[in-house]
């Protein structure tokens, strides 16, 4: 599987690899769309390496490098994509969704904290649950079903797919500069994002606010 994705970062496949897994994994969170980016982005990292040479320092730039930047975009593009395409279908279907939203607490309660983060006006909520295992799909339908304007959820989706984006692919990046371009430098990146993923699943399970006594 390594050697299959290091082919994979050398060849223009790679970004439609990745916007096809980031755009999917909005229905099916165990995609590795993160682990995508961020091998991608340690890959890139390999384009920027200089060795000293007799003259100097002499860039040392390998033949099929991905860009950064093509990789970003497309991760971005299909990131905010794949949330409109769950919000949008979750809004024409949402007998269904909602049905079984209502089976699972943690998700009637997930869907109740949206309404009310985007009602008022702030969606950090969106931002953080893009962090967290399934959290994008809990959050893109739940918008749908609630019947949340596209104006409301769009920014909010829009900001949290640069944040994810900037995240993975920065950790790929550093990952690869200081670490090296090497499996090793991609596994401490991963875990990082992994790191960042358990935060933010564990301050949206936190209750948002004190319960309140029985009278």
């Amino acid at each position: 599987m390594l050697e299959s994705l290091g082919s994979l970062t050398g060849s223009p496949w790679i970004y439609a690899v990745v916007a096809l897994s980031v755009l999917l994994d909005v229905f099916l969170p165990l995609l590795p769309s993160g682990v995508l980016v961020i091998t991608a982005a340690t890959a890139a990292a390999a384009g920027s390496t200089t060795v000293a040479g007799a003259a100097g320092k002499v860039a040392q730039v390998p033949q099929e490098v991905p860009s950064l930047l093509l990789v970003m975009l497309c991760a971005f593009t299909a990131s905010v994509l794949g949330d409109l395409v769950a919000f949008r279908l979750a809004r024409r279907r949402d007998g269904r969704v909602a049905r079984t939203i209502a089976r699972s607490r943690r998700l009637t309660t997930a869907q109740e904290r949206l309404g009310s983060a985007l009602s008022g006006g702030g969606g950090a909520l969106v931002v953080l649950a893009r962090f967290a295992p399934a959290g994008r799909s809990v959050v893109s339908l739940s918008a749908g079903v609630a019947h949340r304007k596209v104006k409301e959820f769009l920014p909010w989706s829009a900001l949290a797919a640069v944040v994810w984006t900037g995240y993975s692919a920065g950790l790929g990046y550093l990952g690869g500069q200081w670490l090296g371009a090497s499996w090793f430098g991609t596994a401490i990146s991963v875990l990082a994002l992994f790191a960042a993923g358990s935060l933010a699943a564990y301050f949206i399970r936190r209750p948002s606010g004190p319960t309140a006594s029985p009278a």
